[in-house]
């Protein structure tokens, strides 16, 4: 069984110069979409647009990030985006420390209703919400999306 998460982890907030790290996070992580919207650009406006509520996490002695937790809110309703956990270090708590970071962050700035997203086919990431006591709504919500773009990984 894996045991906690060691104490030499360090969480910090996601900065600009993460990008690089996270992107190859998602490169590597299965059940990830890496799509144009997770560019440079893109990254550094979510970023500034909701500034201290996305979080990386780092392992002493290892290269990059090892866990990823992006959240931001539109003023009524609060949004969990690419929360990833490097495979080799699942099971440790990582992605629950990431999340929390990321609802206090959220409750903060008077969000008190948080949605994410996952791919139908993540079983891993379906497990993984109903282990930490999120529910499933897709009997009562549809999502609808349009590309503004003619390209269908924007």
């Amino acid at each position: 069984m894996p045991q906690a998460v060691d104490p030499g982890v360090t969480i910090a907030t996601m900065s600009l110069d993460d990008h690089p790290d996270f992107v190859a996070m998602m490169q590597r992580t299965p059940g990830v979409v890496l799509r144009q919207a997770d560019g440079r650009e893109a990254t550094a406006r979510y970023l500034a647009r909701n500034p201290g509520m996305s979080f990386v996490a780092r392992w002493p002695g290892r290269a990059g990030i090892v866990g990823c937790a992006m959240s931001g809110h539109d003023g009524r309703r609060g949004y969990l985006q690419h929360v990833m956990v490097d495979p080799e270090c699942r099971g440790l708590g990582l992605g629950r420390r990431l999340t929390e970071r990321c609802l206090q962050a959220l409750l903060a700035a008077g969000i008190e209703k948080v949605h994410l997203d996952t791919l139908a086919d993540n079983a891993d990431a379906h497990r993984f919400w109903t282990h930490l006591g999120w529910s499933n709504r897709n009997a009562e919500i549809v999502r609808f999306s349009r590309l503004l773009v003619d390209d269908p990984n924007a």
